[in-house]
């Protein structure tokens, strides 16, 4: 838990993902096309993948990936992440975390 809460915590956005997951990718590409740079942290390449993403999974993540932090908070999954960029909210998120300047 603790290695998912400081990788969270050293960027704006951070985005947690499996190489193989397609949803994974897509919710990448809407950050860069929202003008966000996301550190993405890619379990199955990770050595502590496997930890990180259990304790993904006890903060709710189901499934575990891609799970979202902005400014150090967990916003969710893809299903979260497409309902704040759908509402509008998601890019006054990002700028709030100063992960996007406009």
């Amino acid at each position: 838990m603790d290695r998912v809460k400081d990788s969270a915590s050293k960027k704006a956005a951070v985005i947690f993902t499996k190489s193989s997951c397609c949803m994974c990718h897509s919710i990448t590409q809407l950050f860069y096309e929202l003008g966000a740079s996301p550190a993405v942290h890619e379990l199955d390449n990770d050595p502590y993948g496997r930890q990180m993403e259990w304790a993904l999974r006890s903060l709710g993540c189901n499934p575990s990936v891609p799970a979202v932090f902005i400014g150090g908070k967990f916003v969710g999954s893809s299903k979260d992440v497409i309902s704040l960029h759908v509402d509008g909210s998601l890019k006054q998120m990002l700028m709030d975390a100063k992960a996007i300047w406009f």
